[in-house]
């Protein structure tokens, strides 16, 4: 598919996406979200595709926040159907999608920026990365899932304080708050993505989709994680992966998961 405001790259297993609307620090627009919608859905059908990182164009900017241009003169309906709209076509489709994604978080992930990089499974800053909620500072508040994303991965006091300050946090407090899982250099990045990606491309696509859906079942309201971990784990056993893996262990050899 071409693109305006992404690009979409792929090396062996892995699929890099990047958004590159560098001029503007990569703001998301609504045109933006409906690229990186489509470019998702269509990576998560790709078989051959087996882990996704998400960054930005340049050192500045994962994505410095939402284009507040497309909305500042909004109805209290329309803001709501503004972020029911980014909740189900890109973060929640991100965050459930069954190939995983890793956030390599350049430079600044502010507003929409950090609750996109909060979808993703996990993440790894730049050091010069600067993550916040700035929304209140507008008069308003994170609208596409930060309320809710930011309190699950550095706990509730912490994320209050982050949104009613605006406070900016550094990529060491990120850190240090369980916000991001590595800290490197700009230049190294994405080298360090993809080292992990590569390592998570070895394993059983069919058995990690599986723990995707498990793990956010323990976050998702009106369902029980533990009865959706046990459901995912015997649905694991009627696969060709579940075979082969058994098989190559009792063989001792490496497994070659056909991701079936």
């Amino acid at each position: 598919m071409n693109f305006e405001n992404i690009l979409v790259s792929e090396n062996e297993s892995v699929a890099i996406v990047t958004i590159n609307r560098p001029n503007q620090l990569n703001a998301l627009n609504a045109a933006t979200i409906k690229e990186l919608s489509d470019a998702f859905k269509n990576l998560e059908s790709n078989a051959s595709i087996k882990a996704i990182i998400l960054t930005g164009s340049g050192t500045k900017a994962f994505v410095a926040g939402a284009d507040i241009k497309e909305f500042y003169e909004f109805t209290p309906a329309q803001g709501k159907e503004l972020a029911q709209t980014g909740h189900n076509s890109l973060f929640n489709l991100v965050q459930n999608l069954t190939t995983p994604v890793i956030g390599a978080v350049n430079g600044f992930a502010l507003g929409g920026g950090l609750e996109l990089a909060m979808s993703c499974h996990f993440r790894l800053a730049s050091e010069n990365a600067k993550l916040g909620l700035p929304e209140v500072t507008l008069g308003v508040i994170p609208g596409y899932g930060g309320t809710q994303r930011l309190s699950q991965l550095v706990g509730k006091g912490r994320a209050m304080e982050m949104i009613m300050t605006a406070k900016m946090m550094s990529a060491d407090e990120a850190l240090n708050a369980g916000l991001v899982n590595y800290v490197t250099s700009s230049e190294n990045l994405l080298e360090e993505c993809e080292k992990i990606a590569l390592k998570i491309v070895k394993n059983s696509p069919i058995a990690i989709s599986s723990a995707i859906k498990a793990v956010n079942a323990g976050y998702t309201d009106g369902v029980n994680g533990f009865e959706t971990e046990i459901e995912e784990f015997g649905k694991c056993f009627g696969t060709e992966d579940f075979k082969e893996g058994t098989t190559a262990f009792i063989e001792k050899r490496k497994a070659q998961f056909p991701g079936k």
